[in-house]
């Protein structure tokens, strides 16, 4: 590939050491970019992203979630090497882990517990950034209902509407009932991963758990949890662990679906299909719930 020398020469220059390709293999890595394992003559493993030029900004807000969740201490993420673009591709290089799917799942519960109380004092993050490919609205906000509205479900269905979906008319009645949800609730903004699915955690050799793949903003803790029950879930000694450090409010259940709709409409936007069906059925439940 005539982009090894660039990538190469970023790896060299981040490292201060030379660096010469050896050898890649193309790795599992998600849907967005194409994953490699890459390793140098001299023995050194990289994990390799590329993507396309013009969506260097979804390595960015990788870049930047990933530097959040480390200056907290919480939280094991890899450790970013080196990221631009080439002629060809933009790129992310990241340290190479040996990951496994089960390890310590309750020290994961546990440590999350402990990102969450790094909190500031509004809603958002100091730039957008991505959820999946799906640019993600941060600008600050001092009320949590109005972000949910404005940065998260409302962008949604507004490019619903530009997809021509058929969400608008169910999701605008929804938008209005939002307060219901929140009665004797006001959450804390605390730092979040974002899209915390199955998908991205693992667990190094030790059983150490690593979190990779954020789309991070302060907001309500509880937006992770639901996260986590979605598309397949987390062992129980996750939620036992986080629920012991840090309950969660009685409302938690009636919430976890509306925060919820916020990924399945992404995936909507995304992809279509059965998903757009998803959304709107979420959408009748969540109605029904506060009449």
């Amino acid at each position: 590939m005539s982009d090894w020398p660039a990538i190469a020469a970023s790896i060299a220059s981040a490292t201060s050491r030379p660096f010469e390709f050896a050898s890649h293999a193309p790795t599992s890595g998600g849907y967005i970019n194409q994953t490699l394992r890459i390793e140098g003559k001299d023995g050194r493993r990289f994990f390799l992203k590329l993507n396309e030029i013009r969506k260097y900004p979804v390595l960015q807000s990788e870049v930047t979630g990933l530097a959040a969740i480390a200056e907290t201490r919480t939280l094991r993420v890899p450790t970013v090497i080196a990221h631009g673009t080439t002629d060809l591709h933009s790129y992310l290089v990241l340290e190479y882990l040996e990951l496994q799917s089960h390890g310590d799942a309750r020290k994961l519960g546990e440590q999350l517990a402990l990102m969450h109380r790094c909190t500031s004092t509004r809603f958002g993050f100091e730039h957008d950034n991505h959820i999946g490919a799906t640019m993600q609205p941060n600008a600050w906000m001092d009320d949590w209902i109005t972000f949910l509205r404005e940065r998260r479900l409302g962008f949604q269905l507004q490019l619903a509407r530009l997809n021509n979906l058929g969400l608008q008319d169910i999701g605008e009645k929804l938008l209005k009932i939002l307060p219901r949800f929140f009665a004797n609730y006001s959450p804390v903004p605390s730092l979040l991963h974002g899209d915390l699915w199955g998908g991205n955690h693992a667990y190094l050799p030790d059983g150490t758990p690593v979190i990779f793949d954020p789309a991070v903003y302060y907001g309500d803790r509880e937006c992770d949890i639901a996260m986590a029950e979605l598309f397949g879930g987390f062992s129980a000694d996750f939620y036992n662990a986080y629920r012991k450090h840090s309950p969660l409010d009685p409302g938690y259940a009636a919430r976890r679906d509306l925060y919820n709709l916020y990924h399945i409409l992404n995936h909507a936007n995304m992809f279509g299909g059965s998903y757009v069906n998803q959304s709107a059925q979420m959408m009748k439940k969540l109605l029904a719930k506060t009449v």
